[in-house]
């Protein structure tokens, strides 16, 4: 199974409120309703494990994904590239991980 891991942080001026109501009810119902994804979540992070100091990064998106072709396919539609560039509106300068399990 393969996995695209998201760090991000939130751009100057954009309202913590308006970006996770955007994510529980935009982005999180249409990504996981997409061919090839078992399952996305956004995280909020807390804080680095173990200590008090903040995290490099406020939120983490998982996208579990057990076809990689089906996904891709499925990011060209052009409902998921608005969905894209709203996320893009909020993020400021995402890191996009692919991974694969060992």
């Amino acid at each position: 199974m393969s996995k695209v891991i998201v760090l991000f942080n939130l751009k100057e001026g954009v309202s913590v409120t308006a970006y996770e109501d955007w994510a529980q009810n935009t982005d999180l119902p249409m990504v996981n309703k997409l061919p090839g994804v078992d399952n996305f979540e956004v995280l909020r992070t807390i804080s680095l494990f173990g200590s008090d100091d903040a995290a490099p990064y406020q939120y983490i998106e998982i996208i579990d994904i057990s076809d990689m072709e089906k996904f891709q396919i499925a990011l060209g539609d052009e409902t998921m590239q608005r969905v894209a560039q709203e996320f893009q509106g909020f993020a400021d300068n995402p890191i996009f991980i692919a991974t694969e399990s060992l």
